[in-house]
């Protein structure tokens, strides 16, 4: 078991979000979209709406048909958002270290308020897991003491394919098909949702996203 860090820093790297929220939401009425589909995106589009920065500080960007979050900075979370609004959501995406070290966290986010309140859906390259809850800027592990091991979890740079469900109050995490864990928080009842990647002690947590969808649930 392993303690989640309270961040030193969490940056959103935000770019223009009037354009973001501008953009039309894909649904299921279009033919090319699975039914129950609400949004997906596999990255290949760089005008689709997701924060696009680079910094030395790290990244949140698209880059060649993924979606990749750079941190090169410790206890630093960076995350990235399409610009949309959802309330009771399945996210999914496809996640992968293209470099760095295995003890750090990724995963998707969702009901996301602003900067500073929004849940997230956690794993990291050593196996471990959590659903925490950002409150005014401080990290929450909802329910747990510590990020806890799995052995659903692919570990080094294998991809694993992750799951967030916001239905309601409830809460759930999967991984690779396994559910993980479920808990209940009201705190945030709709929001954006996004993808998220930070470090520990370590700099250099690289991550790739592909697939990425969110479902009715």
């Amino acid at each position: 078991m392993r303690s989640l860090r309270l961040p030193l820093s969490m940056l959103g790297l935000p770019m223009t979000l009037a354009l973001a929220c501008s953009l039309t939401p894909v649904v299921g009425s279009d033919p090319d979209v699975p039914e129950g589909v609400l949004f997906q995106d596999d990255f290949s589009d760089s005008s689709s709406g997701w924060d696009s920065v680079r910094t030395e500080e790290g990244m949140t960007d698209y880059d060649g048909g993924v979606y990749r979050i750079v941190v090169n900075q410790t206890q630093t979370d960076y995350w990235g958002n399409p610009g949309r609004d959802f309330v009771d959501v399945r996210v999914e995406v496809d996640a992968s270290k293209g470099g760095g070290p295995d003890d750090n966290d990724y995963g998707l986010i969702c009901r996301y308020r602003d900067t500073k309140n929004f849940y997230a859906f956690l794993i990291s390259s050593d196996g471990f897991y959590a659903i925490t809850k950002v409150v005014n800027g401080d990290y929450e592990l909802i329910g747990l003491d510590a990020m806890q091991p799995s052995d659903s979890i692919q570990q080094g740079g294998a991809t694993n394919r992750i799951r967030g469900d916001c239905v309601g109050t409830t809460l759930t995490l999967y991984v690779n098909g396994d559910q993980l864990y479920s808990v209940e928080d009201a705190s945030y009842p709709s929001g954006d949702v996004g993808l998220i990647a930070g470090t520990f002690d370590e700099t250099g947590a690289d991550i790739r996203f592909d697939n990425f969808s969110v479902r009715e649930p």
